[in-house]
């Protein structure tokens, strides 16, 4: 797999300093859980899965989930499942090409029950998404998982997702949070990446952001989110990838604020129908949402519509700058000290910036490198035309 394949070569070329490197599903789970990017969650009803997972994929996506979880109604979980494993077969026995896939499941019991229904498709599967993980709940989860892999002779991977009660009550946050982070580093090998389940916290308090808002305008779930990237995003080698929160908007309703997309980078590269119909999908908020998810250490996001991936990998593309200064950064830090930047608008600094630099390299070989003057209108405007 590789970010952008679905642009032709010489327009990747115009566009990228250095061009996205491939990845494979076998690849170190560091690796991956920054290649996830946009991960379009799917309810596992839905009769054309097969088929959506290969649209998918053409249209640039590059991790999925079938859920089994809140997106279907209680009543149709054992029709979801069936569902899955037919689907997930009929997708196997094409082989054609597919994005890292993996499944949101309810019980610990389904995990070994599903890899046996899949049979050979169980190929497809990257690993298994896990809700409302807390200390409690999660051994169970993890021991089905590392039981399955050993039974199926396959590496699956698992995605927590931090969205229960304990999480956003304060009284419980910090002693649930050390209790994840100590469960986690136990099995450290299998966990790709923590995921935030912004819609559950907010129902703890009745809440639903609005789509001119962002999520860290929300103020109780913002304030999760701070204390799981403190406890789980460490990059002192204890932490792991976090993954930005849902965005649940495909189309834009009334407004009470302006559109949060300036005219000028799209009126400079003629993308003005390009923005036009950005913010009339509602997606100038997700490009505010996401810009804000990197700031504050989050990688990659939970999207519900292929239309959603363009604007997060164009995103979570390393611009030249950004290149530039992490390169000088790593290059310079066995000696340390200060330095001006190489656009000489900012003083890098090799010991403090080092694991801000060397995180975003990694993502830079993944999702490439702007070429000078390139932004994220132009790349945009390229994935969403492909």
């Amino acid at each position: 797999m590789r970010h952008f394949a679905h642009i032709p070569h010489a327009r990747r070329a115009q566009l990228f300093h250095r061009g996205p490197q491939s990845f494979h599903r076998a690849d170190e789970p560091a690796t991956l859980a920054v290649a996830l990017g946009a991960t379009l969650y799917s309810p596992a009803t839905r009769p054309s899965l097969a088929a959506d997972i290969h649209k998918s994929a053409a249209r640039g996506v590059t991790s999925m989930v079938a859920c089994l979880e809140d997106s279907i109604p209680d009543e149709d979980v054992a029709a979801a499942e069936k569902n899955l494993v037919d689907q997930l077969g009929r997708a196997h026995e094409a082989g054609t090409g597919a994005p890292l896939l993996f499944i949101r499941v309810r019980v610990p019991e389904q995990i070994p029950d599903l890899a046996r229904r899949l049979g050979e498709a169980i190929e497809l599967v990257s690993g298994f998404v896990l809700p409302k993980f807390t200390a409690t709940s999660g051994s169970a989860f993890l021991d089905a998982l590392s039981d399955t892999a050993t039974a199926s002779g396959r590496r699956l991977l698992a995605m927590p997702v931090i969205e229960s009660r304990e999480a956003i009550y304060k009284e419980t946050r910090a002693g649930m949070l050390h209790d994840v982070a100590a469960l986690l580093a136990k099995h450290r090998e299998r966990v790709l990446a923590v995921r935030l389940g912004a819609t559950d916290l907010s129902s703890a308090y009745g809440l639903r952001r609005p789509p001119d808002l962002t999520i860290y305008d929300i103020h109780p779930v913002a304030s999760v989110i701070a204390d799981v990237v403190n406890v789980l995003g460490r990059a002192d080698g204890t932490g792991f990838v976090v993954t930005g929160p849902v965005w649940e908007y495909f189309s834009a309703g009334d407004r009470i604020f302006k559109p949060q997309l300036r005219q000028s980078p799209f009126e400079r590269r003629s993308a003005a129908t390009l923005r036009k119909k950005l913010i009339t999908a509602d997606l100038d908020g997700l490009i505010r949402e996401v810009h804000l998810d990197k700031a504050n250490g989050l990688t990659g996001k939970t999207v519900i519509h292929p239309s959603h991936a363009a604007a997060v990998h164009a995103m979570s593309v390393v611009t030249h700058e950004e290149f530039c200064d992490a390169s000088d950064i790593v290059g310079e830090a066995g000696v340390g000290g200060a330095m001006a930047s190489s656009y000489a608008n900012k003083m890098n600094e090799a010991k403090p910036h080092r694991a801000w630099a060397e995180r975003l390299l990694l993502r830079a070989r993944l999702f490439g490198v702007a070429a000078e003057k390139v932004t994220f209108a132009e790349l945009l405007d390229a994935a969403v035309a492909a």
